[in-house]
């Protein structure tokens, strides 16, 4: 197999925002520190490289601790990079300034928990209210309302957050973004908070918008399947790498990467006979690695059912993988190189 090609679409018309080479180290503070000590970091993630386009859903998986949120906060500059850029319709992002302001407004995200991201003490008029005012849009509270579905608007904007249920407070939270006129939504696992009968019309709230103001989105979930059914992209990741890549049902449904692999056979299913869900044990046990001092070569190797000498020292490029029709897959790992594979059969 070929080196897969980096996503560099910044030439069309369609790429709204764009990440290359995005990292972060979050420096790990002591408070003795001799004068030659060295400075640790937890490598929370390393070089990300993704590219969302209008109209589409690019969705990251990964458990716990993988690195998503961070992505997500990266490209909304709520925190900065340690290295990479963060590019806007091709366009670096300033660190301050009018341009920020700008960027601010085009790049909206979406928290996981509504409740915390609303203040409790203010009714939803005065959080709709103050983000038009702040974002200089034409817009109406009762116009933002009426596009995630609360009607009608007047029976909504004299309530305060404790007096709506969870997938309501979720459409406060989206609606206040949309104030913005965004061109780009972040969305942090946007339903995990939410009661599994409401998550689906949260999803079918933010497909809709897609279609209708031609959003582009990133949608951070844990959730391969809910992934499977709502982006048009699926990005893999794992200690903070992105590890395989591809159409939504190209990943879903012909996963490459052996910790992709995991995932699927981790997630519940009830055409599974309980206690003998393939492939679960021979994909490896375990803990993620420390993301202070990182594993050598491919992160996932201690875990890695298939692990060979190359992989305990050398991080794999992008590989191609077969293609299913679903667009251009990729996967980091050595399985997909040629030369790997033969040189270790030769070895055995």
């Amino acid at each position: 197999m070929t080196a897969a090609t980096k996503p560099t679409a910044s030439d069309t018309t369609d790429v709204v925002l764009e990440a290359v080479g995005l990292t972060k180290h979050f420096p790990i503070r002591r408070r003795l520190r001799t004068l030659f000590a060295k400075q640790r970091a937890v490598h929370a993630v390393e070089q990300i490289d993704l590219v969302l386009r209008k109209g589409r859903v690019t969705a990251m998986v990964g458990e716990s601790g993988s690195g998503k949120s961070t992505v997500a906060r990266l490209l909304a500059q709520l925190v900065r990079q340690t290295d990479g850029q963060v590019l806007l319709h091709g366009d670096p992002v300033r660190a301050k300034g009018r341009r920020f302001r700008a960027y601010c407004r085009r790049v909206q995200m979406v928290f996981q928990d509504p409740f915390a991201s609303l203040n409790p003490i203010h009714t939803v008029r005065y959080h709709l209210t103050r983000a038009l005012r702040i974002h200089r849009s034409d817009a109406t509270a009762e116009e933002l309302l009426t596009r995630v579905a609360l009607t009608p608007p007047e029976r909504f904007l004299s309530k305060f957050p404790h007096e709506l249920s969870g997938g309501q407070r979720q459409r406060v939270a989206i609606a206040r973004a949309l104030a913005a006129g965004p061109e780009a939504l972040l969305a942090d696992e946007p339903v995990s908070m939410l009661d599994v009968s409401i998550r689906l019309g949260v999803l079918n709230l933010l497909r809709d918008l897609r279609e209708r103001l031609n959003l582009a989105i990133l949608y951070i979930t844990h959730d391969i399947a809910s992934a499977r059914y709502f982006a048009d992209e699926v990005l893999v990741m794992y200690a903070g790498q992105v590890v395989e890549g591809g159409g939504g049902e190209a990943v879903t449904q012909h996963a490459a990467h052996p910790y992709t692999r995991l995932l699927i056979a981790s997630a519940p299913d009830p055409d599974r006979i309980a206690g003998a869900e393939v492939g679960v044990a021979d994909l490896g046990g375990g803990e993620p690695p420390s993301l202070i001092a990182p594993p050598a070569g491919c992160r996932f190797h201690p875990r890695c059912p298939h692990v060979m000498v190359r992989c305990r020292t050398e991080a794999p490029p992008r590989l191609a993988v077969e293609s299913n029709g679903d667009g251009p897959h990729w996967a980091a790992c050595w399985l997909y190189d040629a030369n790997t594979v033969s040189a270790e059969e030769a070895a055995d």
